[in-house]
């Protein structure tokens, strides 16, 4: 099976569908440090079978998808800042905005599936309107908007043909769904939105994979068995946190079985040397050097080390103040290191980020937890692939 990747990054996703037996025909992407990232990575290999990879560095905008070959998926995570919680609320009226160009690639590609994710935010009630313009524009990629339409009468149309259920071109059955990381086995509490397509004429249905991993699990194996703690070789605490009192006094009266425990930045993490103050102490490890001066905001407090991390943060001008930091019981907390950090996204530690340690943060915050997404392309591939 062969895809298409647009909105690379540093290539979260495409690790993952390659995982899924993918083979990638190309992959897209404007930001120099994530092309130098992917070509480091594809060089060396990082990881087996990627020699053949092709990165296209520049804007999508140019890319002649007509050009590119027999395509079975199209996947990718348009920049998400137009619709995030901490960006500037602009959605579909910032320039930035780029689900236009995923739809045209599906378009143009007409693949037999597509994976699509983005920010949470984009289901938000102020963009309900631009979230069903996207879910219908995917399902019916053809009927495109007219020279000097409206949005509001390309919708209309759109709303009609949904409606009338007799569309006889390139249709895809959509579904979407807010996922949390944390839920299939990803060590950070990052909910993103996944919109994924099978092309109508397949005839085959799709549903997203179950969870395999839960929060009470955790609480139960951290606070009443106890055995987390001496999985790490800890003394297990007196007390749960305030906030989990209660939550706990009910599991006890359980027995917890099935879901795997949400894993925690310990978990991600507790193989690793400290970070390393200075280049020469590499050891064999890449990424993990000593970032100084983390320091705690109201808000912004740090993650837990005995509990997923909060979502990882990418910022247009580095790593905002307080984010990306671990907390310790003591108290104390510093900045992850890439190398940690990309653990908490589930790359392997094979893959190398290029550029300063802002920006190398800033690919690993904006990328695409692997464990996660590669959960979503496997259960595509078995579809499409059948």
């Amino acid at each position: 099976m062969h895809s298409v990747e647009i909105f690379t990054g540093a290539g979260g996703l495409a690790i993952a569908t390659h995982r899924a037996k993918f083979k990638h025909r190309l992959l897209a992407e404007w930001n120099h440090n994530a092309c130098d990232t992917l070509r480091t990575n594809i060089q060396t290999p990082a990881i087996r079978g990627i020699k053949s990879w092709n990165v296209v560095e520049g804007d999508v905008r140019e890319v002649d998808f007509s050009t590119v070959g027999e395509t079975d998926l199209v996947a990718g995570g348009p920049p998400c800042q137009p619709f995030s919680i901490g960006g500037n609320h602009k959605g579909n009226g910032d320039d930035r905005d780029m689900i236009p160009q995923f739809i045209r690639a599906v378009r143009g590609l007409a693949p037999k599936a597509f994976i699509m994710e983005n920010v949470r935010g984009l289901t938000r009630p102020s963009f309900e309107d631009y979230f069903n313009y996207c879910v219908l524009q995917m399902t019916y990629p053809t009927v495109t908007r007219k020279k000097d339409e409206p949005t509001e009468a390309h919708l209309a149309r759109l709303e009609d043909i949904h409606a009338a259920g007799r569309h006889r071109k390139l249709k895809y059955n959509v579904v979407w769904r807010v996922l949390d990381a944390a839920d299939y086995g990803v060590p950070q509490n990052r909910h993103r939105v996944f919109m994924v397509g099978v092309r109508s004429d397949l005839g085959r249905e799709w549903h997203f994979p179950a969870a395999t991993h839960d929060k009470d699990a955790l609480l139960f194996d951290q606070w009443v068995t106890g055995d987390y703690w001496k999985r790490h070789g800890l003394k297990r605490p007196d007390e749960p946190p305030n906030r989990w009192v209660k939550r706990v006094e009910k599991l006890k009266q359980t027995s917890m079985l099935g879901l795997k425990p949400w894993r925690t930045i310990r978990d991600a993490t507790s193989d690793l040397p400290a970070p390393f103050k200075d280049r020469a102490s590499g050891k064999g490890v890449f990424d993990h050097r000593f970032q100084p001066g983390a320091k705690a905001y109201p808000g912004h407090t740090g993650s837990p080390i005995d509990w997923p991390s909060k979502a990882l943060k990418a910022g247009d001008h580095g790593v905002p103040g307080g984010e990306n930091t671990v907390l310790y019981p003591d108290g104390s907390l510093r900045y992850l290191s890439v190398r940690e950090a990309a653990r908490v996204q589930t790359f392997p530690d094979s893959w190398r980020f290029e550029g300063p340690w802002s920006e190398a943060m800033r690919q690993v915050g904006n990328a695409v937890p692997v464990e996660l997404a590669q959960k979503v392309a496997q259960s595509v591939a078995s579809i499409i692939a059948s």
